[in-house]
Formats: structure tokens, C-alpha cells, sequence
């Protein structure tokens, strides 16, 4: 992913599987990693599965989550997830409208 470093992601439930509105995608951010700082047109929907870090918001505020917290990212709210753990990788699994897999 462009603006990513050490980040990964996978789509176990998508289009191809047949999904009526949402697909699930799981992303991995090794230790010290980060997603792109970005935003776009539709909502997501976080569970962290994994690890712990911080959510960037559009005001470079830093939000801490640790695994069991979820997190909602609103329409065109620029973001970034970031790990700071030394070890351990940071786990989500980010539900998004199918379109936007």
C-alpha cells in the first residue's frame, strides 16, 4: 500500500464470496509500522484482534487501542492506524462497503 510501511492486508470475505453490503479485510502492521495517512468517501468499521497502537486522526491526535477495542473511522476523516508496540503485531479486521474492498 502507497504511504504504508510494514503493513499488510488481507480480504477473507469479499465480493468474490458473494457479500450483500460489507467485505471484512484484516490488516496486519508489524511493529513500528503504519498504515497511509488518507481518508476517502465511506465509513469503517475496526476490531483490533491483535497488539495494541494508536489511531491518527485528521488533527494528528493519537488515540490509543489495544486489542478488544473497536473503532469507527467517519466519511472523508483523514486517518492513520500505527503500531507502537517493539514486538508485537498490531491485528484489525476493517469492515467497508464491498465497492471499496
Amino acid at each position: 500500500m502507497e504511504g504504508a510501511e510494514n503493513a499488510w492486508k488481507q480480504i477473507p470475505l469479499s465480493q468474490k464470496d458473494g457479500v450483500p453490503v460489507y467485505s471484512f479485510r484484516v490488516f496486519t502492521v508489524e511493529p513500528g509500522g503504519y498504515t497511509p495517512y488518507h481518508q476517502h468517501p465511506y465509513e469503517h468499521m475496526n476490531y483490533l484482534i491483535e497488539g495494541e497502537g494508536v489511531l491518527v486522526n485528521e488533527n494528528g491526535d493519537k488515540q490509543p487501542i489495544k486489542a478488544g477495542d473497536f473503532a469507527l473511522v467517519l466519511p472523508n476523516e483523514k486517518h492513520q492506524y500505527r503500531n507502537t508496540s517493539k514486538d508485537k503485531d498490531f491485528v484489525m479486521i476493517c469492515g467497508v462497503p464491498k465497492e471499496f474492498e
